[in-house]
């Protein structure tokens, strides 16, 4: 199994569980006992802290026995649904849907919506559901004297679990809607540092295979020069000179694997730290498209553009990267790629003559997990992971950047801007 796809499970921290039980616990015993001894509250007090004592030993099960850090989802909802009717039988015994704290009935469910699993909460949502329906209609009455002159209307007496359903309902929805939009970020990210981890390692290689190519290069040219001067001294015997030629022919395939390795074979190996301007940088994202992409390339720029130059960061160069790697491939045939500069702002549009972003899902460009309803994009797209690790890492140094169908163009355009004087901060 892969390292981030555990976030596919779900579990609870056992260590904040323990914490919050303790918390209910407490003032579960405070309220018992205040209402009980000072104010004179008649109720049957011994089974009321019976069943608080039972909640306090199933959390001393959990610390003492139950050693994992996690509680898994299964014995997550276990313990919920021991809390659930730990609580319901405290109100059952004081009153019912009458007593006030009947509202702390609802947080289990709504503390664990936003961790556990779907089917999970669903179960836990129906359980309390059918409790608040069971206390509405069978408990206790109030605790004497309450229960004396404590009258009220049946429409106000069945609004109190209505209104309390709909809460549960309501929290519950938008805690699950939240807490899986978090975890589809938080695994989005992962992979973004995974990815960008991977290029911090190529560029390492990168720059060893560069230190290789220039120390190696003396040798090699000299192993050549030897090879040279054999085929020319024994020119004669066939057999040796065909030995001599195949040695020559893998001294220049050593040249061009090493070459090849190499960030940039034209330039020194400073290259890899070496400031440059955003026309250079485009120019080589652009070539390394061009070497396996039939589409035509239009980069256009002005002369303010090549004479600014900035820290060389990876984060810039694989958020370009990405973008313009989307537009190649989803292109007809053609990408524009536009430059402008000034003293205030740089400036990147990054255009395709393709069909553009679908409309269901332009206004989304940038989540991650993206999928169009359009039968024309469903195999074609993917889940935009690309556009939000582009997106993301440019963001994170300065850039605004904005997504949107080209109103000059048929496909899609990604305009990507910054401050000079944010750029100068990188």
């Amino acid at each position: 199994m892969k390292f981030f796809e555990t976030s596919k499970y779900y579990t609870l921290k056992k260590s904040t569980y323990i914490s919050l039980r303790w918390i209910g616990i407490i003032g579960q015993l405070f309220s018992i006992n205040l209402v009980y001894f000072y104010f004179g509250f008649d109720f049957d007090f011994v089974l009321s802290n019976l069943i608080i004592f039972f909640g306090v030993l199933s959390n001393l099960y959990l610390i003492i026995i139950y050693k994992k850090t996690q509680l898994s989802d299964r014995s997550a909802l276990i313990f919920l649904i021991i809390d659930i009717f730990q609580l319901a039988l405290l109100i059952y015994l004081t009153g019912g849907i009458l007593n006030p704290f009947a509202i702390f009935i609802i947080i289990p469910s709504v503390f664990a919506s936003s961790t556990l699993g779907l089917r999970t909460n669903i179960f836990l949502v129906t359980i309390t559901i059918i409790t608040i329906i069971f206390l509405t209609f069978y408990s206790k009455d109030l605790p004497a004297p309450l229960n004396d002159h404590f009258h009220i209307d049946l429409y106000y007496f069945y609004s109190i679990p209505t209104s309390l359903i709909i809460a549960l309902i309501f929290l519950n929805y938008f805690a699950i809607i939240f807490g899986s939009e978090s975890r589809l970020r938080k695994e989005a990210l992962n992979k973004m540092e995974e990815v960008m981890a991977k290029e911090h390692e190529m560029l390492s290689l990168g720059g060893q295979a560069a230190a290789a190519a220039h120390s190696l290069g003396t040798p090699l040219s000299t192993i050549k020069i030897i090879t040279q001067e054999l085929k020319k001294q024994l020119k004669n015997q066939k057999d040796v000179t065909q030995d001599i030629e195949l040695l020559s022919s893998q001294v220049e395939r050593c040249n061009d694997i090493l070459k090849k390795l190499t960030l940039n074979p034209i330039e020194e190996d400073e290259f890899i730290d070496e400031d440059a301007s955003f026309r250079d940088y485009l120019k080589e994202i652009i070539l390394s498209f061009k070497e396996t992409s039939n589409k035509e390339f239009i980069f256009n720029f002005d002369q303010d553009s090549s004479s600014k130059k900035f820290t060389k960061s990876i984060e810039i160069i694989y958020g370009l990267r990405n973008f313009i790697g989307n537009a190649n491939k989803f292109s007809s045939s053609k990408v524009f790629i536009t430059l402008k500069s000034n003293n205030e702002f740089t400036e990147v549009i990054i255009e395709d003559d393709g069909s553009g972003y679908p409309n269901d899902i332009i206004s989304k460009i940038g989540e991650p997990y993206l999928k169009s309803d359009s039968q024309i994009y469903k195999d074609k797209l993917g889940l935009g992971l690309g556009i939000f690790i582009g997106k993301t890492l440019l963001e994170k140094n300065f850039a605004i950047v904005n997504c949107n169908n080209s109103e000059s163009r048929s496909g899609a355009e990604v305009v990507i801007k910054w401050k000079n004087s944010d750029l100068s901060k990188i």
